[in-house]
């Protein structure tokens, strides 16, 4: 079966500093990956690649079997969901026009988008009230559930996160964390989440994978890791957390 979004060879570079170097990785169709390392280790790097932010000095990123670099990017990125700390809403647009803008930009007929923002709304269980807000009047966990509903909004089959729940409270972080678990069931799509929480990688992801260095240390199901870390760098990272899998 053809994986869902597939990195061959990636080799990257930031000036002097090279980052990724010979870097493979495979997704399958409707896994849920979670990303941890320490900061710098490539992560994030490993995410922009795979939605066109950044290029390869060298390598190819496979996006459903075909090279990305031969492809439109913006039509590229419309089909591929992203989802950042903070929301990234656009403040001057009101709730329900920051959910369809991608629609919009996909020529989608006003009907069809009041149709699906409505349905959006209610997959990411928030009340339909809401759409006629602005970002400002909403709390962070109603902001975050917002641009998720945004990133699905064009219905990809590819979802990218970069630390999405990093700057909410402790318990609204949980509750996004179960409210991804379930639309990932309802949904099927494919997940690649970085975070910096061993703890959150480990309850969300069927796979982690840990990074070190712009390499990958282990990747595994939570369970493997957990119990069997690969190498010494993981076993150090989690010796300072004291996690169950969920």
């Amino acid at each position: 079966m053809t994986p869902e979004v597939e990195l061959r060879g990636m080799d990257k570079s930031f000036g002097d500093k090279r980052l990724l170097r010979d870097f493979n990785l495979s997704l399958a169709a409707g896994q849920f990956v979670t990303a941890v390392g320490s900061s710098g280790c490539g992560k994030t790097t490993v995410l922009k690649l795979m939605n066109g932010l950044l290029s390869p000095d060298a390598g190819q990123v496979l996006f459903r079997g075909e090279d990305i670099a031969g492809q439109d990017q913006n039509r590229l990125r419309r089909r591929i969901g992203y989802v950042i700390q903070g929301t990234g809403l656009f403040p001057h647009l009101r709730i329900r026009d920051n959910i369809a803008y991608v629609l919009r930009l996909d020529g989608a007929d006003d009907r069809a988008i009041a149709a699906r923002v409505e349905e959006l709304v209610e997959v990411v269980r928030l009340r339909q009230e809401i759409l006629d807000r602005y970002p400002r009047e909403l709390s962070g966990g109603q902001g975050q559930r917002v641009g998720l509903a945004r990133a699905l909004a064009a219905a990809p089959p590819l979802l990218l996160m970069d630390e999405p729940f990093g700057a909410v409270d402790d318990i609204t972080r949980h509750e996004l964390q179960g409210e991804m678990k379930r639309i990932h069931a309802e949904l099927g799509i494919t997940i690649f989440f970085i975070t910096h929480d061993i703890a959150e990688a480990m309850s969300l992801g069927d796979k982690v994978m840990v990074m070190n260095e712009g390499r990958i240390e282990q990747f595994d199901t939570p369970e493997r890791v957990l119990h069997e870390p690969a190498t010494e760098y993981v076993a150090r990272l989690l010796s300072n957390y004291s996690v169950t899998c969920v």
